[in-house]
């Protein structure tokens, strides 16, 4: 197991901008110092995971606006909940152990700050998201 968890953090980026300190809640130190890392990490595939979710959903996402575009990224995390789940078995497939067990003590608030952080991913990826750069 700790190789796993050695070789897991190695891959993590650096992002000088997710501040930790001590008057932080344990949650938001949580979703600072160890959910952006992994979701910056994992950027490409959930990316790559929404594409496939737009066509198995008939493209009707790329005849959208950018406003409703942002909308149905709203809504597909929010409402298809096996959608959610597999974005959020991206996330936790990156934790050590030892994130994991802090993550299941409290995870339906942490799932709550990861589909967040997710959902602003995707958001910020707009223009990777456009028809000709899906296929």
């Amino acid at each position: 197991m700790e190789n796993r968890d050695r070789a897991l953090l190695l891959l993590r980026p650096e992002i000088p901008s997710a501040k930790v300190n001590s008057s932080m809640t344990t949650d938001e130190s949580f979703q600072n110092k160890i959910i952006r890392p992994i979701a910056k990490l994992q950027n490409d595939l959930l990316v790559e995971v929404f594409k496939n979710y737009v066509r198995k959903h008939k493209n009707v996402f790329y005849d959208l606006s950018i406003e409703k575009r942002l909308d149905y990224i709203e809504n597909a995390i929010h409402k298809d909940m096996k959608f959610r789940n597999s974005l959020k078995g991206i996330i936790i497939g990156q934790f050590t152990i030892d994130e994991y067990r802090i993550y299941v003590q409290n995870s339906s608030a942490l799932n709550k700050r990861m589909m967040n952080i997710v959902k602003e991913r995707l958001k910020s990826n707009i223009q990777l998201l456009e028809y000709e750069y899906a296929h």
